[in-house]
C-alpha cells in the first residue's frame, strides 16, 4: 500500500468510526508507529486534515475544521493530462506573481498545490522535474499595472489607461470599465467596455503604459452578452458579426489538425481524398492568418475569397524576401 492509498484508508477509518485507536490504524495499514505518525503529520500540516487526538476516548477522530484554514481534500491517486497541466501551470503562474494583490494568499496556495502534486510516493519536486511546461512568446507585464487593473476589475472601478498600439506604434488615452482578465497564449489581457469607442475592447496588459482607477460608474454587461461578443470571434479578437472560414489541410497535416481545437464552434470533416476541411468563425482575420501561415503549403484557404486573397498577399510578400 503506497502513501496516498494509506491517506485514503486513514480517512475511511476516521469516517467509519467515531474514534479510532492507534493499534487499529497500525493493524489495518500494516505499518509501523513511526510511519503512521509521519502520515498523520503530513495529512494535518499539508492536506489540512482536522484530525484530533481524543484523550478520554483513547483514539483519533475528526474535529471541526478551522474556518480560516484551507479546506481538507485528499490528493488524487494520479492525474490525467489536463489536470497535470492545470496544476503545473498554476504553480508557474503563482511563482511568477510579485507580492502585491495576492501577497497573503500565494504561499498557502503554493503549499496546497505542492501537496496535490505529491501522489503515489512521488514528491512534488520529482513531479515538477519530470514534467515540463513550455511557455512560448510570453511578454513581460509591469507588476504595478497588473495589480491596478486586477484590483479595478474585482472592485468594479473605472480605469484610465494609456495604451500602446503595436499596429500603429502610437499611444492613446482611454477610460474603460474593466470586465474580466484573460490569460491567453501565455499573455494577460483585460476585456473592457471602452467609453471612447462605446464598445467592447480588449487590451494586452503588457502594452499598457499607465493605469489608474478613476471616479465614475462602470459599465456592466450581462454575462450572456459578454460571452456572445467575446467568444464568437477568433482568438483574442472579439465581435459577434462573424464570417466563416473554410480551410483545407493536406492528408499528412490532417493527422495533427483533426485533433486540434481552434475554436469552440468549429466544424471539421474529411473529404474522400483524405483532406481535412475545417470551418470556423472569425471577426478579425489577423490572428487567424498567423495560424494559417504556420502550416505553410499544407493548408489552403477555400473560403471566403477575401481571406484567401489576404493570405495570398501575405505569402507573396514573404516570398519577396527570398
Amino acid at each position: 500500500m503506497d502513501r496516498t492509498e494509506r491517506f485514503y484508508k486513514i480517512d475511511q477509518l476516521l469516517n467509519d468510526r467515531a474514534v479510532v485507536p492507534v493499534n487499529a490504524f497500525l493493524e489495518d495499514l500494516g505499518i509501523s508507529l513511526a510511519t503512521f505518525k509521519r502520515d498523520l503529520e503530513y495529512m494535518r500540516e499539508r492536506l489540512n486534515a482536522p484530525i484530533q487526538w481524543d484523550r478520554e476516548a483513547g483514539g483519533y477522530r475528526y474535529g471541526q475544521p478551522d474556518a480560516l484554514a484551507p479546506s481538507f481534500a485528499l490528493p488524487g491517486l494520479w492525474f490525467n493530462p489536463g489536470e497535470v497541466h492545470a496544476l503545473l501551470t498554476m504553480q508557474h503562474l503563482l511563482s511568477n506573481l510579485e507580492p502585491g494583490l495576492l501577497a497573503g494568499h500565494i504561499k498557502p496556495l503554493q503549499a496546497r498545490l505542492k501537496a496535490l502534486l505529491e501522489s503515489r510516493d512521488h514528491s512534488a519536486e520529482e513531479v515538477e522535474n519530470r514534467f515540463r511546461i513550455v511557455h512560448a512568446a510570453r511578454r513581460q507585464v509591469a507588476t504595478t499595472h497588473f495589480e491596478v487593473i486586477a484590483s479595478a476589475t474585482l472592485s468594479r472601478k473605472r480605469l484610465s489607461i494609456r495604451h500602446y498600439s503595436r499596429q500603429t506604434g502610437e499611444e492613446s488615452e482611454r477610460i474603460v470599465s474593466p470586465l474580466q482578465l484573460v490569460y491567453y497564449r501565455d499573455n494577460w489581457y483585460v476585456d473592457t467596455w471602452c467609453h471612447l469607442r462605446e464598445g467592447i475592447r480588449s487590451f494586452s496588459i503588457d502594452a499598457i503604459r499607465h493605469a489608474e482607477m478613476v471616479e465614475g460608474k462602470v459599465k456592466e454587461l450581462p454575462g450572456a452578452k459578454l460571452k456572445e461578443v467575446l467568444e464568437s470571434g477568433y482568438g483574442i479578437f472579439s465581435g459577434k458579426e462573424v464570417t466563416w472560414a473554410r480551410l483545407r489541410f493536406s492528408p499528412e497535416r490532417a493527422r495533427w489538425v483533426a485533433n486540434e481545437l481552434w475554436h469552440p464552434q468549429q466544424k471539421g470533416e474529411f473529404d474522400p481524398d483524405g483532406h481535412y476541411l475545417l470551418d470556423l468563425p472569425y471577426n478579425d482575420d489577423r490572428e487567424l492568418i498567423m495560424d494559417i501561415m504556420r502550416h505553410g503549403a499544407e493548408v489552403e484557404v477555400v473560403a471566403p475569397e477575401q481571406l484567401r486573397e489576404r493570405v495570398k498577399r501575405e505569402l507573396g510578400a514573404a516570398l519577396a524576401h527570398y
